[in-house]
């Protein structure tokens, strides 16, 4: 079979390896579709602090079933499956209280143990989805991404009367403007970005304004309007004090992203608005909530997938991914 390793940074290689074979409680999944993330390029290039070398990357991926360990239903064989790439122990403090994200012994699939770009993929029997057959193969790849903004809305419970603000108008950004706006009936949406692509694509993905604050101040362009609900999905380290500053009194804030540069903020900027501030680390258990929404028609996945791959061209589609940001949104690389 055909895998996408990093041996260490910098060095990308598509190689041929034997199928792996599933131990007890696992399952093997014929991969069909997985698509990118900034975590893949990142790892690429040794900037992600978690990644474990060599690894074989891709965490957001989807396929079919064909094999299973000891203790594992046989007749799961043949089932459509998304894979969450949460891996916990199930015993810790945070795995208690429905935090597995955030587990003691977390791994992640594709970052501490290897993932999804290649054709097959072994992983525990629990973290593979049940996906329904009116949910297209190609989407089901972005299953993923989408429980990030699952993840996060959770903590801000938006309201329908709720005027958010997304800091972002890349892939997490966009799939925070589908959530809100499809899923939660928010009834008005601004993103913010310095890019007038990506603003033209929030706008197709449902957000009611937009600002591109390249030259003009945000607080400007909000022109006094005050935010219930922020999303920082862009990450800059400054964002969170401009966020607490034009922020609505009793705002909630949350927070997608690793930057690990200091920022500057007051407890005064926060207190004396009451705010809330909410972070968010991958999902927790959220996939058989986002394919439900999916199932149901409330997410549009194939308004972020800008391009298709085989897996023969990773290097190609990682790459443009990585510098194209003006026409390339989500990256799907095709396995068959």
């Amino acid at each position: 079979m055909r895998s996408v390793k990093i041996n260490h940074p910098g060095e990308l290689q598509l190689f041929e390896s034997t199928r792996p074979e599933p131990h007890a409680g696992e399952v093997r999944v014929k991969v069909r579709f997985a698509s990118i993330c900034g975590s893949d390029v990142h790892i690429w290039h040794g900037h992600n602090p978690f990644a474990r070398y060599p690894r074989v990357i891709g965490h957001e991926f989807f396929g079919v079933i064909d094999a299973v360990g000891d203790g594992v239903d046989p007749t799961r064989v043949g089932q459509r499956v998304a894979v969450d790439p949460v891996v916990s122990c199930g015993h810790c403090y945070p795995c208690s209280v429905g935090r597995p994200n955030v587990c003691r012994e977390l791994q992640v699939i594709g970052v501490h143990r290897d993932g999804g770009f290649s054709e097959y993929a072994v992983v525990p029997a629990e973290n593979a989805c049940q996906v329904p057959d009116g949910i297209p193969d190609e989407h089901a790849s972005l299953i993923e991404p989408f429980t990030i903004a699952a993840n996060i809305t959770a903590f801000l419970q938006p309201q329908a009367g709720d005027v958010a603000l997304i800091y972002g108008a890349g892939p997490m950004g966009l799939t925070a403007v589908q959530v809100l706006k499809h899923v939660y009936g928010v009834h008005r949406v601004i993103v913010v970005d310095r890019l007038e692509e990506r603003l033209t694509l929030a706008l197709k993905n449902g957000a009611d304004e937009v600002i591109n604050n390249l030259d003009t101040p945000l607080s400007d362009s909000l022109a006094g309007t005050q935010p219930t609900l922020i999303i920082d999905a862009a990450c800059h380290p400054a964002i969170l004090a401009e966020a607490a500053a034009i922020a609505s009194p009793a705002a909630r804030i949350g927070l997608l992203g690793f930057s690990s540069e200091a920022c500057t903020l007051t407890q005064q900027s926060l207190t004396s608005k009451e705010i809330s501030l909410f972070t968010s680390r991958l999902n927790s258990r959220r996939f058989p909530q986002v394919i439900d929404w999916m199932a149901r028609g409330l997410l549009h996945p194939e308004q972020l997938i800008t391009h298709t791959f085989p897996l023969a061209e990773v290097e190609t589609a990682m790459t443009l991914f990585e510098k194209d940001p003006r026409t390339c949104c989500k990256v799907v690389l095709a396995m068959d």
